[in-house]
């Protein structure tokens, strides 16, 4: 792929969090600003990153709004690839609230030439996930409500291969999870 497009979907409110995601920091890093620099230094340019109930400023991104964000992630994702530069010829896809994720995972996927990837650690799919442009309106078809491409990946596992990456997949919904990545002074 020569022009691999980084799609943050980072919308919601973060209800069983109290917060939007976008928002949170950690080790004195927003999440989406993270999630930026994850996808840039995994070799994707541009980085979309979509946002919805939070506004903020974002460096180093092209911001979009979801004005329908509470309907779920589906149409943050169709936003997204709406926004695709029409030069792209894939984009890779993360979540704002997967701060561990490594750049790493992102080159993997891009690396893997195949058409649809999805990272897998401990050979469990989890997200990043890239898709190349010719899937991209198929991909949009089906993410309806809180489902992103899980869908059309179910729909179609004969295009799907899995990439086993490293790092941490683990995503940040509760003030616990939250809690257990800040380190206790004992």
């Amino acid at each position: 792929m020569t022009q691999v497009v980084g799609l943050l979907l980072a919308a919601g409110q973060g209800a069983r969090l109290g917060t939007p995601k976008a928002l949170v920091e950690y080790e004195g890093e927003r999440l989406v600003d993270r999630g930026v620099r994850l996808l840039h230094e995994g070799g994707c340019h541009p980085v979309i990153v979509v946002l919805g109930a939070a506004t903020v400023q974002v460096r180093g991104a092209v911001v979009v709004r979801n004005p329908d964000w509470r309907s779920g992630m589906g149409s943050s994702l169709r936003v997204g690839l709406d926004a695709l530069p029409s030069d792209a010829s894939g984009v890779v896809i993360a979540l704002v609230d997967q701060p561990f994720v490594e750049p790493s995972a992102v080159r993997a996927l891009i690396g893997s030439g195949a058409e649809v990837a999805v990272a897998t650690y401990g050979g469990r799919r989890r997200n990043p996930v890239l898709v190349s442009v010719e899937h991209v309106a198929r991909v949009a078809e089906l993410a309806v409500g809180d489902v992103g491409a899980r869908a059309f990946m179910r729909a179609h596992p004969e295009l799907v291969t899995e990439v086993e990456v490293p790092g941490d997949p683990r995503d940040i919904d509760t003030p616990e999870d939250l809690a257990a990545l800040i380190p206790r002074a004992d």
